[in-house]
C-alpha cells in the first residue's frame, strides 16, 4: 500500500490491476449482475463530474467548507460507486443508517448542512418525504430505485468529455490524505447522534494495519457484504476487500443471505454477535428435527465442539473423535454457509465464548475483533493464524496503535487511525481526546502480555447500595449462553442486589415443554407462567455460580416481545439502549425492587 494515501487510491489500484474483473455484484431480477472495476470507475468519474455541476466542491478544505452529500440506502454498487464519486471532488459521504428514526435522519441532514440524497428505495423516500421541508440545505435527492415522483441516479450518469474528465483528474490531485473524506454519525445509546469526522489518513491506516488479518483471503475470492457500509466496521473492511482485490457481492437483504450465502461460496464475511447467535440457532433448529441416532450423533458433535480450546494441547482421543464429528456433522456446517468458508469476523459487541468454541471446532474460524467509529475502527483483533486468538479476548492490538490502561482499567489509545474529532461539537472531541490519547470508555485487561480483554463499558458499571460495583456486560454475555434466554439486560443501580429484564427465547421454551409433556394454558401470558418462570429462575441460577455474590441475579422480571432496532430498544449496531429500555419498562424495573 506504499501508493495509498486517499481512499479512492484503493480503487484505481483495482483498476490498473484487474480492470476487465467484475468487482460488484448484485442481484437483478433473481440473478447475479457483475460491474467491472473499469466501469465502476468510469462511473464514479460521470457521477463527480454531475455532482461538480450541482455545485459540490471542497471549497477550502475544511470541515465547514467541504461540501455535504448523504447516502441513506442498502448496500449495493450503487453504494460503492457514489462514495468514490464523492470522495473525487474532495467533498464528504455522510452515511446514514436506513434504520434509525426520522427525528434522527432530521438531526443529521441539518447539522451536517447536506446539499444532495441519494436513497434507494420507496420505504425511505416517504420517510424523507415527511422531514424534507425541516430541511433547508438540501437540494437535491436520487434514488438508486425507480420512485414515481424521484430522479433517478441515472439521470447523473451522462456521457462526459475529455475535459471534464481531466477537471476531476486535477481535483483529485488536490485532495491530500489529511484531508476529511468521511462523517459517521454514531447511533448512541443516549443523546442526539454525534458526527465523528474520520480523514482518509485515519481509515487508509487502519486498512493497511488489518492486511496481515486477511493473508487468508486472496483475489480469487468472493465476498459477501450484508452489515451496513454506512457503518465504519463494514466500511473498513469493504476497503480492505478493494485492496485484495476480490470478488464483492452484495446480498439482498438480511432474510436472503442464507441463500446467498450458498450461491456465493465466499471465504468470509463480516458480522456482528447477534447475527451469529441467529446462524447457530438455524443450525441448532435443524438438529433439534432429527430423532434417533442422527440426533445422538449431533448431539454428541456438539458436546465435543463445546469443550474445544484453541489455547490447550488436545488429546489424540478427543481430535480422532473430532475428526469423525467433523465428517458426520461439522462438514455439513460449513456447506450451508456456501463450503468455501475460512473465516467470520465480527466485532461490534461481545461474542459469546460459547459460540467462539462451536465455530471453531467446525473449522470456520471467527476472527472477534474490537474498536469504535472514531478509531476507524479496528482497534486489535484476533487473528486467523492460531497462535494469534484467543477465545474471550479481543485480539492482539494493530501495529501503528499505541494502547495503554489507565488506573481504573479504561483502555485509551493513540494512533493515526484516532478520528479528526466530533464534527461542530470541539467540547465533545476535548472530552475523550486528552493529551493525545483517545479515552475508549471501555474498561479491559491485558491477558498474557499479548491479548486485549474487554470486561465492561465504564458508563454501565454500576454501584448497589450496598457499595460494590456491578458491571452489567460479562454477566449479560454469559447468561446468554442459556437457550431459553433471547435477550437480557442487568440493572439495579443504587438498589439492594442487581436484577435483570428476561425477554424469554419463547419457540426454545414450547418445544421444550412440548418434549417434557408440560401443557402451557394458552389463556396465559407465557411471561407470567409458572412452568416458564421456574425455568428460567433455573437457567439464571446455573449461571450465575460464574459470579460473585454482589453480582449474581436475584430477582428478574420477563419480557413480552424481542428488543429490536425498530422497536427503539437497540442501536442501529445492536447494542442495548439502556436508558430505553429503563423507561419502557420502569414498571417491570420496579416490581423487582417492591
Amino acid at each position: 500500500m506504499e501508493n495509498i494515501s486517499r481512499l479512492f487510491d484503493l480503487l484505481e489500484q483495482y483498476v490498473s490491476l484487474f480492470p476487465q474483473k467484475n468487482m460488484l455484484h448484485a442481484k437483478i431480477k433473481g440473478q447475479w449482475e457483475g460491474t467491472t472495476s473499469t466501469k465502476v470507475k468510469n462511473s464514479a468519474v460521470k457521477l463527480a463530474v454531475a455532482l461538480k455541476k450541482l455545485g459540490i466542491a471542497a471549497n477550502d478544505f475544511t470541515p465547514e467548507g467541504q461540501d455535504k452529500v448523504a447516502i441513506i440506502a442498502n448496500n449495493r454498487p450503487e453504494w460503492i460507486i457514489s462514495d468514490f464519486a464523492i470522495q473525487y471532488l474532495g467533498a464528504i459521504v455522510v452515511p446514514i443508517y436506513p434504520s434509525i428514526t426520522e427525528a434522527e435522519w432530521e438531526y443529521i441532514l441539518n447539522e451536517s448542512a447536506v446539499k444532495v440524497l441519494f436513497i434507494s428505495d420507496k420505504h425511505i423516500y416517504k420517510k424523507i418525504a415527511r422531514i424534507q421541508q425541516n430541511i433547508p440545505s438540501l437540494k437535491h435527492i436520487y434514488s438508486f430505485d425507480e420512485i414515481e415522483g424521484v430522479q433517478h441516479w441515472s439521470h447523473l450518469l451522462q456521457e462526459v468529455s475529455e475535459q471534464e474528465i481531466e477537471e476531476i483528474n486535477q481535483i483529485k490531485k488536490t485532495v491530500k490524505g489529511e484531508h476529511l473524506v468521511t462523517i459517521i454519525y454514531t447511533s448512541g445509546t443516549t443523546g442526539n447522534p454525534k458526527g465523528v469526522m474520520l480523514s482518509h489518513n485515519n481509515i487508509v491506516s487502519n486498512v493497511r494495519e488489518c492486511m496481515s488479518a486477511f493473508q487468508f483471503c486472496s483475489s480469487e475470492n468472493n465476498i459477501l457484504s450484508f452489515l451496513p457500509l454506512n457503518h465504519i466496521f463494514e466500511r473498513t473492511v469493504m476497503n480492505i476487500y478493494i485492496n485484495k482485490g476480490v470478488s464483492i457481492y452484495f446480498a439482498e437483504g438480511m432474510e436472503t443471505i442464507g441463500n446467498d450465502l450458498k450461491e456465493v461460496k465466499p471465504v468470509v464475511f463480516t458480522t456482528v454477535p447477534r447475527l451469529l447467535e441467529k446462524v447457530y440457532e438455524k443450525i441448532d433448529a435443524k438438529g433439534s428435527q432429527l430423532t434417533g441416532f442422527k440426533r445422538k450423533i449431533f448431539d454428541w458433535a456438539v458436546g465435543l465442539a463445546l469443550q474445544f480450546d484453541i489455547n490447550k494441547p488436545q488429546t489424540a482421543s478427543y481430535k480422532l473423535q473430532m475428526m469423525l464429528a467433523d465428517k458426520l456433522v461439522f462438514s455439513k456446517w460449513r456447506e450451508a454457509i456456501g463450503g468455501n468458508i475460512k473465516a467470520i469476523v465480527t466485532g461490534s459487541a461481545a461474542c459469546q465464548v460459547k459460540l467462539l468454541r462451536l465455530f471453531t471446532a467446525a473449522k470456520i474460524i471467527v476472527m472477534e475483533g474490537y474498536g469504535l467509529t472514531e478509531t476507524s475502527p479496528v482497534i486489535s483483533v484476533n487473528r486467523f493464524e492460531q497462535n494469534d486468538r484467543m477465545f474471550g479476548t479481543v485480539g492482539t492490538v494493530i501495529d501503528e496503535l499505541e494502547v495503554k490502561l489507565l488506573e481504573d482499567g479504561e483502555i485509551v489509545c493513540r494512533g493515526p487511525n484516532i478520528m479528526m474529532g466530533y464534527y461542530k461539537h470541539p467540547e465533545l472531541t476535548a472530552e475523550v481526546i486528552i493529551d493525545g490519547w483517545f479515552h475508549t470508555g471501555d474498561i479491559g485487561t491485558i491477558v498474557d502480555n499479548k491479548f486485549l480483554k474487554i470486561t465492561d463499558r465504564k458508563k454501565e458499571i454500576f454501584k448497589i447500595s450496598g457499595g460494590k460495583y456491578v458491571a452489567p456486560l460479562p454477566i449479560e454475555n454469559k447468561m446468554k449462553e442459556s437457550v431459553f434466554i433471547e435477550q437480557i439486560m442487568v440493572v439495579g443501580s443504587n438498589e439492594k442486589f442487581a436484577g435483570a429484564l428476561v425477554v424469554p427465547a419463547f419457540e426454545k421454551i414450547t418445544a421444550h415443554f412440548v418434549k417434557m409433556s408440560i401443557a402451557i394454558d394458552s389463556a396465559v401470558d407465557m411471561t407470567q407462567d409458572k412452568d416458564v418462570l421456574k425455568l428460567i429462575r433455573a437457567e439464571l441460577d446455573s449461571y450465575n455460580k460464574h459470579f460473585a455474590a454482589h453480582e449474581q441475579v436475584k430477582k428478574f422480571q420477563l419480557v413480552p416481545n424481542e428488543w429490536t432496532i425498530d422497536g427503539g430498544e437497540l442501536t442501529a449496531t445492536m447494542k442495548l439502549k439502556r436508558k430505553v429500555i429503563m423507561n419502557k419498562y420502569a414498571e417491570l424495573i420496579a416490581r423487582i425492587y417492591n
